[in-house]
């Protein structure tokens, strides 16, 4: 369980690089196409328009790969119940918590694009906690120092 409990934190903490590259891959695609194409985004362009835009698949990329990390936080979760980590459940809760917040800002920042700045540090702290949380697979039960023999 401790080497499951280790993977799932660097494999978390890898997804979300790929994620951060899928979204820039699609952002900058998207404003090369426009440069490129002379054209425009917005509502009334329909997806045919979008064919061929380099980096269109960035963004199914950073869509899918969010339901991944999301079932991989609840995977940690719940086998941080089982591995007998010290602090175990405390860092895959942290990690559970932080995807879950990302999904919350994800939704509203549609409707408040500000906060897609608050989505992308979030994702940079969920990275570090599943980093930690796999660190904390190497920490073991300390055990008590001897007591000094009196003289």
């Amino acid at each position: 369980m401790r080497t499951a409990y280790k993977a799932l934190g660097h494999t978390i903490a890898g997804f979300v690089a790929i994620q951060a590259a899928a979204i820039a891959l699609w952002v900058f695609g998207m404003l090369n196409w426009v440069d490129q194409e002379k054209g425009s985004v917005s509502k009334s362009v329909s997806d045919d328009r979008f064919e061929g835009v380099t980096g269109s698949i960035g963004i199914a990329i950073h869509s899918f790969g969010a339901m991944i990390v999301a079932l991989l936080a609840i995977i940690l979760l719940i086998i941080s119940f089982f591995a007998k980590i010290p602090g175990g459940v405390k860092w895959a809760s942290f990690v559970f918590l932080a995807v879950l917040f990302q999904w919350v800002v994800a939704i509203f920042a549609f409707e408040a694009p500000g906060l897609g700045a608050l989505h992308g540090l979030n994702a940079l702290v969920i990275a570090w906690l599943g980093w930690r949380a796999a660190k904390q697979a190497n920490v073991t039960e300390a055990t008590p120092a001897p007591e000094a023999a009196v003289v």
